[in-house]
């Protein structure tokens, strides 16, 4: 993709969406920030022009369509066509389904579910005349893997998988120019587990292994700029869990319902102070919680199989040398 790339970013003042951001402002790019808090989206736009990027930081609502599309609109408008769009936000609550209200189910799902139909709406509104974009899905492992604790988060991500292939066979039928992919994501290291409204009795945690937002945006990057393919599946727990769950569903039901409560709370992480993000941004003006959350001591900075499904071309052709060699070599012992 070139430098001079217009993208637009959702969920951009935190957590993947501001890895995302800070990985394109390298590259040069002119992002529009969009987000609720208005600390974060200082910061973050200030990280972009550091970097070497154009910043047009908004304060949007994801889960109000007019918002969004008028923000597209200036996005436009002031840096230029849109090539990339990524959907980032979420918003989410821990609990078990029973202590969750309707409107708290309503508010996450208008956000993390519909908040990515509102983007791709204003995203397509504008790159299908055109026949040419990429809009980018930012999904999960439970997006096809359902977890204690999480049911409206992981209703949203599965709901979010039905809606892009349904999509993307729509642009298939009529052979858009313009491409839609899904990155299937692991356990991160962001911000959501210390403002996400909570119910737990300790901090809330990414079922580990956890890893660190930049492996995240480095796969979104790579989606983004190779969008045939339809989805991509991130850290070698994403594998294991879909693969699992593809064979034997109800073994990994009753794995989840002894280990999941656990292992996704925390007792060593001070939660006197959290936040809750859920009905008003927790970035407010003068806060920034950057990309990373409380997980830095743990959390992984790499993944063999990431850097494997990066590399197949490569491992191919050194398979294809070696193969070679010893081809060569075993005609010379003739």
């Amino acid at each position: 993709m070139p430098a001079s790339e217009v993208v637009v970013v959702t969920g951009a003042s935190a957590g993947v969406g501001r890895a995302v951001a800070r990985a394109y402002a390298r590259r040069g790019a002119r992002i529009a920030l969009f987000a609720r808090g208005a600390g974060g989206l200082a910061a973050a736009a200030d990280e972009v022009r550091e970097l070497g990027g154009t910043a047009l930081p908004r304060p949007v609502d994801v889960a109000e369509h007019d918002q969004l599309d008028r923000a597209a609109g200036e996005a436009e408008a002031n840096l230029g066509p849109i090539d990339v769009w990524i959907n980032a936000a979420f918003s989410t609550v821990f609990g078990t389904f029973d202590e969750l209200s309707p409107e708290e189910y309503a508010r996450a799902t208008q956000v993390t579910y519909l908040g990515f139909v509102h983007g791709t709406m204003a995203a397509l509104r504008r790159m299908r005349p055109r026949d040419r974009g990429v809009v980018v899905q930012v999904g999960s492992a439970l997006a096809y893997r359902g977890v204690p604790l999480q049911t409206v988060y992981c209703g949203a991500k599965h709901a979010i998988q039905g809606f892009h292939e349904s999509l993307r066979c729509e642009l298939l039928h009529e052979r858009s120019g313009v491409q839609v992919t899904m990155v299937q994501l692991p356990g991160l290291n962001t911000p959501q587990f210390s403002w996400a409204r909570s119910k737990l009795p300790h901090h809330p945690q990414p079922v580990p292994p956890i890893y660190q937002p930049e492996l995240a945006a480095d796969a979104v990057l790579r989606a983004a700029d190779r969008p045939r393919r339809r989805e991509y599946w991130v850290g070698g727990s994403t594998v294991g869990t879909l693969l699992a769950n593809s064979v034997a569903p109800g073994l990994l039901d009753r794995y989840l319902a002894r280990t999941g409560f656990s292992s996704q709370q925390n007792s060593d992480v001070d939660d006197s102070a959290r936040a809750d993000n859920l009905f008003e941004p927790a970035d407010a003006e003068g806060r920034d919680f950057g990309a990373h959350g409380a997980f830095d001591g743990t959390a992984h900075s790499r993944s063999p199989q990431w850097w494997v499904a990066r590399n197949q071309a490569l491992l191919a052709l050194g398979g294809a040398v070696l193969a070679g060699a010893g081809a060569v070599l075993a005609r010379s012992r003739r």
